[in-house]
């Protein structure tokens, strides 16, 4: 399996970097986006930012509500994804 140099840190700008990329594609707004979060419009400005981490269960909400396939967020992160069967 193939191993990422990036961080978890440095994960989490990019994810949050293409959340607020979509989000301004489709117009919406912060506020509006936290709306449906359930969160405040700041706490959404801390994901994007990649100052706090997104749980995985935001993370699907998120792209639920931006009309985009999860892996969407992820573009920009190196590496392979591999799952056991």
């Amino acid at each position: 399996m193939k191993h990422s140099t990036l961080s978890a840190a440095d994960i989490d700008k990019i994810v949050g970097a293409n959340i607020r990329r979509i989000r301004n594609v489709i117009g919406m707004s912060q506020q509006a986006l936290g709306d449906a979060l359930g969160v405040t419009f700041q706490q959404v400005q801390k994901y994007e930012k990649g100052t706090n981490r997104i749980s995985a269960g935001k993370l699907y909400q998120s792209a639920e509500i931006l009309g985009c396939n999860i892996t969407k967020l992820f573009e920009g992160v190196k590496g392979e994804v591999r799952t056991r069967a």
